[in-house]
């Protein structure tokens, strides 16, 4: 019996960590604990390797002589399975029915708080965390049966916000909450990576979390809560796992750090990241900032750490309370000497196949490996294992397309799949044999980049690989770049346009619209495969939302540059770190598209290669720049760092194993940022460059401001005068908002200087006495007539005010289109104006002739052509009786107003390097000229009788 371990009569079931085993009182057949030395967790299994039985405890000696041995903690043991349930029944004393069992946790400035037994009391382990007025409900449950074995484990997260949570309902027509959107997709992922790689290798049983929210304060977010919620619920359940996990949110508010910051001051914070970890290690870390340096980011990560490792002690309090036995003898793993037998056989085969540079050619050398390690294992017939596989010639079930989605393994080229092979009798499991094949695949690569310092292209640890970008590829497209690295190839497109452009936004926790959003495909042709084409993968919302999250910092303010961006990448070649190559090529996309970026932004894939010496290296971990797809699913760590030069923007962190250090961060930020330097240098030899101007096909946007209390009149009723500049103007929206703040977007120039010169003479404020020369007459009603005197604004001249003698009709003096000079004489308080004619001909003493002769631009204008052409008329007579005609005209008038000038005030509307300006000026301004101008003469005739004030529109 070893040391340090106590027995109890009756079969024990053995627990992973202190007080999670358990006595079984019920009579069983004995099991077995084996321990593979490619497994990080003990476990029940077939193989009569250590046998623990009621009294005595053995140790053997696997086939290859290699020994084995398993160390039981001493722990207080769990409740009855009676005493679990939880009060599933009244109690036999008659206390209440539901027990509820909680624990208060720091978190941050407050405590939160975790509750079991009260709600969910028939899934394995279900829990609700209370933090303020938000409350997060999670479960967890396995199935009784198992799957296939696979390297990736049957986990599928679900989660969903209520929109009840908050007291209101979808904005949309269907009103009950179905497909998830991005942002519940991005939180389900929040919760699957941290808790993936704890449950125990080897238990092949479909588990799902299941997450809702039931409250929401618009205080507290719901984000770091349902990975404590989804956390504690496994902890509680059957469900063997390795570590506890926690998750706080970590903020940073004019340098301060804060943990789990409330929604209002994460406005403010310039970080925003989660860290999830157990109580020794870090597990994930994800999110985004304002180019904050890797030095504050390890400030960060560590005060992080710091909160996790509480929340994580507060959960295993709550086990000890509450949970229930582990399902431990469920777990099957491959037989120790499937390992020896692959090594024995193909070892060095496997290792010439692993330095081949072409992941093509690398690919086919290991599967022809791997047909050559099947075919010879399922011959042998002197090893015989026994397994948990279903009979044959049994229908075997698969769940591979959507767990892939969450896993652990990104792009990877060795992820073993469930395959439809039967099994030969007395011989081993195709399935265990894949998944020791793949553990060979690892250990191998592993000792090649230890003992040789080199990887499988031939490149040192901290190599980037060879680097071509160009851009302008696609002549319609307003940006477009092609950014290739290695044998990761990415093309991506940027497309402008206005504020209907926009991403509208409707979750629990934000309605809004985006003016920025990144899209991310990743075809199966891309990795030389078939499969489903369709609606994006989690994995590609993922992946597209890191991207968003890496450029969004470096865009200019929307008063620099207003145009709502649509950035895309398609993946064309993927051989690991696709996403960062979008993030590259995404940054030159911008700058082609004329974007005035803040920073060129960059990014790039770190890997981990943990416990070298155990393969013959030191014990310092080794870290890897700019992982390819093997790397990534060998290795331990999936690190994606994006940002500028000198700062981070993005960050994503996941592992395969069950924690890492401080310190390997630490190395893996450092050279990170050395890896991205060399990155952006290598974009800057763009061949060809990012234009940095806009296309000449993207939309015009012109973006000013008016007083805020004239924007209804931009409006109009119902939205009929905006609807009529746009229609009349040609552009192709206007975008008011409360603030004065107008948007044109417009693909011709003359269209937006149109629409913006109606809408500043809309917004205009007329003066009472002025004078408005060369207005058009827009329509004639039979009371008057109605005169535009600035774009937009139109005023009614009464019959009577038309002239100084009494007329019948209008159209006896004026037609529609005719310019006519008129004094503003009246204003009420709608803004309705009156104008009039006969003032500034009685003001001005002018003659009935005189009157007659001006009495429309169009009547001049046929004049003057006729006295042009009256040269070229054989009729001599006409000719001289109109040149004289034309001179007596000449004369009177000049007689009247020769020398005649009056100081007044100008309005000019003049465009200068694509912005319009109005202003006043104070100019001299001869009687005849052509202007539009605001006379500074105050007097005005009063009216002969009343008029009604009445607009176009009316």
């Amino acid at each position: 019996m070893m040391a340090g371990a106590s027995w109890q009569e009756g079969l024990l079931r053995v627990s992973p960590q202190p007080g999670w085993g358990c006595f079984l009182s019920r009579p069983s057949n004995p099991r077995v604990l084996s321990l593979s030395p490619y497994s990080q967790l003990r476990h029940c299994a077939s193989s009569s390797f250590t046998e623990i039985a009621a009294t005595t405890i053995v140790t053997a000696v696997s086939s290859s002589n290699d020994q084995l041995s398993a160390q039981l903690t001493e722990s207080t043991p769990l409740p009855s399975p009676a005493a679990l349930s939880s009060g599933l029944g009244a109690s036999q004393n008659g206390g209440p029915l539901l027990q509820p069992i909680s624990v208060s946790v720091p978190y941050g400035n407050r405590h939160i708080t975790i509750e079991t037994g009260l709600i969910g009391r028939q899934a394995s382990g279900a829990v609700t965390v209370t933090d303020g007025d938000t409350i997060i409900y999670a479960t967890a449950c396995a199935a009784e049966e198992e799957v296939e074995p696979s390297d990736f484990t049957p986990l599928s997260v679900h989660y969903q916000e209520r929109f009840s949570a908050a007291g209101r309902t979808s904005g949309g027509f269907f009103k009950r909450e179905g497909r998830a959107k991005d942002h519940e997709i991005l939180i389900c992922r929040l919760i699957d990576r941290p808790l993936r790689p704890m449950i125990a290798k080897g238990f092949n049983h479909e588990t799902q979390i299941l997450s809702w929210v039931f409250s929401y304060d618009a205080i507290h977010p719901p984000e770091p809560l349902a990975i404590v919620a989804a956390s504690a619920a496994l902890a509680l359940s059957d469900i063997p796992v390795v570590k506890t996990v926690g998750a706080v949110r970590v903020g940073m508010v004019d340098g301060e750090f804060i943990v789990n910051p409330t929604v209002q001051e994460m406005e403010l914070s310039q970080l925003d990241m989660i860290v999830a970890g157990s109580g020794s290690s870090i597990i994930m870390i994800e999110g985004c900032c304002k180019f904050v340096t890797e030095e504050k980011m390890l400030q960060a990560i560590s005060l992080g750490q710091e909160a996790v490792v509480k929340v994580c002690e507060a959960i295993e309090g709550l086990v000890k309370k509450a949970g229930k036995a582990k399902r431990l003898d469920t777990i099957h793993l491959p037989s120790p000497s499937i390992y020896k037998c692959i090594e024995d056989l193909v070892a060095d085969e496997l290792t010439q196949a692993l330095q081949i540079a072409s992941k093509s050619a690398r690919k086919r050398a290991i599967a022809v490996v791997e047909s050559k390690v099947m075919n010879a294992l399922a011959q042998r017939k002197n090893h015989p294992v026994q397994s948990t596989l279903k009979e044959e010639n049994e229908e075997l079930e698969y769940h591979d397309e959507v767990g892939l989605e969450d896993g652990e393994v990104d792009e990877g080229d060795l992820h073993v799949k469930p395959v439809p092979l039967e099994r030969l009798n007395n011989s081993f499991d195709p399935l265990d044999v894949k998944v020791a094949f793949k553990q060979i695949n690892s250990k191998l690569m592993r000792s090649l980049i230890i003992k040789n310092k080199k990887r499988s292209d031939g490149r040192g640890p901290e190599d980037i690989r060879p680097i071509q970008c160009s851009c302008s590829l696609l002549p319609r497209a307003h940006g477009s770049a092609l950014f290739t690295r290695g044998e990761t190839q990415a093309l991506a497109v940027t497309t402008l346009g206005g504020d209907d452009m926009g991403q509208r936004l409707d979750n629990l926790t934000e309605t809004d619209t985006k003016r920025f959003y990144f899209q991310y495909t990743f075809p199966p042709s891309s990795v030389g495969e078939t499969g489903r084409v369709g609606a994006p993968s989690r994995r590609e919302i993922g992946h597209g939302m890191l991207a968003e999250k890496a450029l969004e910092y470096a865009l200019p303010p929307e008063d620099v540059f207003p145009y709502t961006i649509r950035l895309e990448s398609t993946i064309t070649e993927s051989n690991g770190s696709s996403s960062m190559a979008s993030v590259c090529g995404g940054c030159l996309a911008m700058l082609d598209a004329g974007i005035p970026l803040k920073e060129s932004i960059a990014g790039v894939a770190m890997g981990l290669i943990l416990n070298p010496s155990e393969i013959g290296g030191s014990n310092d971990p080794v870290i890897l720049s700019d992982i390819i797809g093997a790397e990534d699913a060998l290795g331990d760590m999936d690190f994606k760092i994006a940002g500028s030069a000198d700062g981070v923007t993005a960050f994503q962190m996941d592992i395969k194993v069950d924690g890492v250090e401080l310190e390997v961060l630490e190395k893996a930020l450092l050279q990170a940022r050395d890896g991205r330097r060399h990155i952006l240098g290598e974009m800057s030899k763009c061949n060809p460059a990012p234009s940095r101007k806009l296309s000449k096909y993207a939309p015009l946007i012109d973006l000013f401001k008016v007083e805020p209390e004239k924007i209804n009149s931009v409006i109009g009723s119902g939205g009929k005068t905006v609807r009529s500049i746009i229609d009349k103007s040609g552009v192709e929206s206007i975008d008011l908002e409360d603030d004065g703040s107008v948007r044109i977007v417009s693909k011709s120039l003359n269209a937006l200087e149109s629409a913006k010169s109606k809408i500043l003479g809309l917004t205009m404020d007329p003066v009472v006495g002025s004078v408005y020369r060369d207005c058009p007459v827009v329509s004639i009603v039979s009371f008057g007539c109605f005169l535009e005197i600035a774009p937009g604004r139109e005023g009614l001249c009464h019959i009577s005010e038309l002239s100084t003698k009494r007329i019948e009709k209008v159209e006896d003096i004026l037609k529609v289109g005719d310019r006519v000079d008129v004094k503003l004489i009246e204003m009420n308080s709608k803004g309705q104006m009156r104008l009039s004619r006969r003032a500034l001909l009685l003001e001005d003493g002018a003659t009935e002739t005189q009157e007659a002769s001006a009495t429309s631009n169009t009547d001049k204008k046929s004049e003057k052509k006729a006295v042009s052409k009256s040269g070229k008329s054989s009729d001599s007579s006409k000719d001289g009786e109109t040149r004289r005609s034309q001179k007596t005209s000449t004369t009177t008038k000049n007689d009247t107003t020769e020398g005649r000038k009056y100081r007044t005030d100008r309005l000019v509307i003049s465009s200068k390097k694509g912005e319009s300006v109005i202003k006043h000026k104070q100019v001299d301004v001869s009687e005849g000229e052509d202007i539009l101008s605001i006379s500074s003469d105050d007097e005005a005739e009063d009216p002969s009788e009343e008029m009604p004030l009445v607009s176009a529109d009316a």
